[in-house]
């Protein structure tokens, strides 16, 4: 009978196999992988069952580039972000309809401040920052309901700082700490 590791690889989940499968686009599109090599490394990919796997299938591609501003649009439908994803220094989230939910409780951020601009017409919008972050709404106008927002009590100094802005029309803007 074999011994199991000290550390076993964590478990992957449908948000980390997204990002994987993302990162693979954007190396083929720029010309660093070809399409056969391509096509092996989703293979490895949608398989993987542990980081360990991911990360192999991941290796050698360029660096993941967080960029300084990114957008996010949909005319209708669902905008959603969750798990561990890289949150550039400002996002900009358009929707005509439909609702949004941006999870940043397990987010990589690489700036201490970042800038989420949401031009939303009708629909709901649901937040969830880490649970040290600090949250400014100074700079968002809503039209027809208030935004529901309870900032945290004793929150502890460095966790990051998120400045919402922009304009909501027919819509609520939920924001909340994540519980860990």
């Amino acid at each position: 009978m074999t011994s199991l590791p000290e550390h076993p690889s964590p478990l992957i989940n449908e948000a980390d196999r997204d990002t994987g499968v993302t990162r693979l686009q954007e190396a083929y599109a720029q010309g660093h992988i070809s399409h056969e090599e391509m096509d092996e490394r989703l293979h490895q990919v949608l398989t993987a069952d542990v980081r360990s796997e991911l990360v192999s299938a991941l290796a050698s591609l360029p660096a993941e580039n967080a960029g300084t501003t990114s957008t996010i649009a949909a005319a209708g439908g669902r905008i959603r972000r969750r798990g561990a994803w890289r949150v550039p220094r400002t996002l900009k989230v358009g929707s005509a309809f439909g609702r949004v939910h941006l999870d940043l409780s397990r987010a990589v951020f690489e700036h201490p401040v970042v800038d989420i601009e949401l031009r939303l017409g009708t629909g709901r919008a649901r937040i969830t920052v880490p649970r040290d972050a600090t949250v400014d709404l100074d700079d968002l106008h809503t039209g027809w309901k208030d935004t529901l927002y309870k900032p945290r009590q004793g929150s502890r100094p460095g966790g990051v700082r998120i400045r919402i802005s922009g304009t909501m029309g027919f819509g609520r803007l939920r924001i909340r700490h994540a519980r860990r």
